[in-house]
C-alpha cells in the first residue's frame, strides 16, 4: 500500500480528532470506555411489523425531522425518537455511534469507510443517489485560482473522514495532480469557512447553503466558486451493528427508511414550503437564494439494487487506500442488504434509480 505523503493529513486512527467539539466531548463522556460500537455482524431475517411499544431511537437526520410534520408523515412514525441530535459531520456521527448516543444517521458514503477503518461496526441501511455535483470549490478572498489546474502548490481544506475529502481527491486525480503537488490542510468541514476567510487555505469544497452564504459575503472581495463534474454519488442512512442486532431497534430502523425516502420526495414536490421550512427558517438564507439552491439540486433517486452503489463505494475506498488514508477493505461489508429495496419501494416509480 502506498505510504502517506508529507502533507498534513490525518492518519486513519486520528481522523476523529477533527470532530473535537464540545458536543463530541459530551457524547464521548457518556460512552462506556471499555466498549466499542463494533459488534457482531447483523444477522437473521429483518423483523417485520411495527416495533414493540416503547422502542426508541436517537436519529441524527435533520431533514426528516423537518419534513415529517408538513409532509403529513409524523403519524406514520411507529416508534419514539428519543432525540434528534443536530449533528451531520462524519466524525461527529462516528463518535456518537461509539458513545451509544446515536442510533441512526444520514451521511455521504465516506464516513462508513472511515468507521470500518477504525473498527467501528456500522452498516448502510438505505441509499439515495445524486448524479450531479454536490460541492463547489470555494476560493479564499483575493485568490488567483480559476480552475482545478490552478490547485498545484495551493493549500486545500481536506477532511478525510467526510465527503468533501474524497471530492478533493477525485478532483485532483481527474486533473492529473498528485497529492504531493498540493498541501492538504487537515480540517473538519465545519472549519472550512473560517479557514477560507482567514486564508489558512486557498480553496475548500463547500456545499449548499454554506456556499451561498460564503459567496454572498466574500465575492466582492474576490472569492469565487470553481465548479467541477466530480460527483459525490451517495447519501446513506446507516446505523451501528448493535442497533441492527437489537430486533426492536432494527424494526424501528426498517420503519424509518420509507419515511426518510418519502420525506425527500415531499421536499422535491413542495419546494416553496421546503424552502421556507429549511433554507429560510432553519438555515437563515434568503428566499431568493433558497430558490436558486433548490433549482441546482438533484431529483431524489433511490436504487432498488445497491450493486452500483457498492461499486462506487469500493472505488472510493480504493482511492482512500491508495493515498494511505485507510487500509484496503471490501466495500460490500459496509451494507446491510436486508434493507436494500425498502426506500425504492416506498416512492413512486419516477423516483427509483434505473439500474
Amino acid at each position: 500500500m502506498p505510504r502517506h505523503h508529507t502533507s498534513p493529513v490525518l492518519g486513519r486512527r486520528s481522523f476523529l480528532a477533527l470532530g473535537g467539539t464540545a458536543l463530541i466531548g459530551t457524547l464521548a463522556a457518556c460512552s462506556p470506555q471499555t466498549q466499542s460500537a463494533a459488534s457482531a455482524e447483523p444477522a437473521g431475517k429483518l423483523p417485520s411489523g411495527a416495533p414493540p411499544p416503547g422502542t426508541k431511537l436517537s436519529v441524527a437526520v435533520r431533514s426528516t425531522r423537518l419534513q415529517l410534520g408538513p409532509a403529513g408523515l409524523e403519524k406514520d412514525l411507529p416508534f419514539t425518537v428519543s432525540q434528534w441530535p443536530n449533528l451531520s459531520a462524519g466524525p461527529d456521527i462516528i463518535q456518537g455511534f461509539r458513545a451509544h448516543s446515536i442510533d441512526l444517521a444520514v451521511n455521504a458514503g465516506i464516513p462508513p469507510i472511515q468507521a470500518h477503518a477504525i473498527d467501528v461496526g456500522a452498516k448502510i441501511v438505505a441509499v439515495q443517489v445524486r448524479n450531479n455535483p454536490s460541492y463547489v470549490f470555494a476560493t479564499a478572498p483575493g485568490s488567483d485560482i480559476r480552475s482545478v489546474d490552478d490547485f498545484r502548490g495551493k493549500k486545500i481544506g481536506f477532511s478525510q473522514g467526510q465527503a468533501q475529502g474524497v471530492v478533493v481527491l477525485r478532483a485532483l486525480k481527474q486533473a492529473g495532480i498528485g497529492n504531493k503537488d498540493v498541501e492538504l490542510v487537515a480540517l473538519p468541514s465545519t472549519q472550512f469557512l473560517t479557514a477560507l476567510q482567514s486564508k489558512q487555505v486557498d480553496v475548500a469544497p463547500l456545499g449548499e447553503p454554506t456556499l451561498t452564504k460564503y459567496l454572498t459575503q466574500y465575492e466582492k472581495d474576490g472569492a469565487r466558486g470553481v465548479k467541477t463534474d466530480v460527483v459525490d454519488l451517495l447519501s446513506v442512512l446507516w446505523a451501528p451493528n448493535e442497533v441492527l442486532n437489537d430486533r426492536a431497534k432494527a424494526a424501528a430502523v426498517r420503519s424509518f427508511v420509507p419515511l426518510w425516502a418519502r420525506g425527500q420526495v415531499w421536499a422535491w414536490e413542495n419546494t416553496d414550503e421546503w424552502i421556507d421550512t429549511y433554507y429560510v427558517k432553519d438555515q437563515g438564507v434568503s428566499r431568493e437564494d433558497g430558490k436558486r439552491i433548490v433549482a441546482s439540486l438533484n431529483k431524489p433517486l433511490f436504487p432498488a439494487s445497491w450493486d452500483a452503489a457498492i461499486a462506487w463505494e469500493q472505488e472510493t475506498a480504493d482511492l482512500l487506500a491508495a493515498g494511505g488514508f485507510v487500509p484496503e477493505q471490501d466495500a460490500s461489508e459496509l451494507f446491510d442488504r436486508r434493507f436494500e429495496a425498502l426506500a425504492a419501494q416506498a416512492v413512486p416509480a419516477e423516483y427509483r434509480e434505473k439500474s
